[in-house]
Parts: structure tokens; sequence; C-alpha cells
């Protein structure tokens, strides 16, 4: 038998909330990419299957009913996400609901919210030069980590503007 026929789940009912099972191939593929680069496999696939959602946007019970999960797998899912500014929390209006959103351009966001954390481990790490002294082999590998967080944060914002640039003249 081959793959595309293993695959395909044709004693399964198609319901009300599932996507076509191209797109469930395709959700569980990147999520696996993603999983397979150090992401959490939860938080990837509800990533993934936001990212994959024609309105980028879908409830819990959506989530829940789309990945075959529980309710506590999407909210561990969910608040990893929105931790690492990938998603926003969104509440349907009239309900209390929320609703979980893909940031419309999700990988800038998250890129923009990298420098804080580039900041933070910049101090964190020269603080580790001071504490083993800078002269000492540790001290000196950690400088170097000093020295390459530095170059990214400067290079980040010099290539996220490039990157706004690009977006206005596309």
């Amino acid at each position: 038998m081959e793959k595309s026929e293993e695959q395909s789940s044709p004693e399964r009912p198609q319901r009300e909330g599932d996507y076509p099972p191209e797109v469930a191939d395709f959700v569980e593929r990147l999520a696996a990419d993603l999983t397979e680069a150090g992401f959490p496999r939860m938080p990837a696939r509800v990533f993934s299957c936001l990212l994959a959602s024609d309105t980028g946007s879908l409830s819990s019970a959506d989530l829940g009913e789309r990945l075959l999960i529980s309710p506590a797998a999407v909210s561990g899912a969910v608040r990893y996400l929105s931790q690492v500014h990938l998603i926003a929390r969104e509440r349907q209006p009239g309900s209390r609901r929320e609703r979980y959103r893909v940031h419309t351009d999700v990988w800038y966001e998250a890129m923009t919210n990298r420098d804080a954390v580039l900041n933070r481990w910049i101090h964190t790490f020269s603080s580790g030069v001071e504490a083993v002294g800078p002269e000492s082999p540790a001290g000196r590998r950690i400088a170097e980590s000093v020295e390459f967080l530095t170059f990214m944060r400067n290079e980040m914002a010099a290539l996220m503007e490039r990157w706004r640039t690009t977006r206005r003249e596309s």
C-alpha cells in the first residue's frame, strides 16, 4: 500500500470544524518540523493549526476538535504560544469564551520580542564573565557569548528594518 493511501482516512466522516485531509497533513508535517527544531510538540500542533485556518483564529473547542486533543492540552499549548508572542488571546464579543489568533505578521512579532530576551541574556552573560573572571577560560567562553548575542541584537534591528521596507514595497 502506498503512503498516500495509508494516510487517508475514509472511515471517519468529516465533521463540522474538521478540515480537509491535505490541510490536516500539512498541520502535522509543520508541527513535526517545528518539534524537530526544538519547539514543544503540542504548541507546535496548535500553532500550525491556527496558521492553517482561514481566519487565523480558533476557539479552544475548535482546536481540540481539529487536533483531537484535550482542553488541558489546548490550555498548556496556548499558554506557551502566548508567552513566546506567537499568538494573542481575544474574547468573542458577547461571550466569556476566548479565541486564539495568530499575529498578522507572526514571525516579525516573534523576532521583535526577542530583543528583550537578547538584552536579558547579554546582561546575565556579562555578569557571568565578571563572576568567573574575564581572563579565565570560562570567562573567555562566556565573553564570546556576550559578543555573539550583542552582534545578533544589533543585526536583528537592521534586519527587521529591511523586512519592514520589503513589506512596504510588496
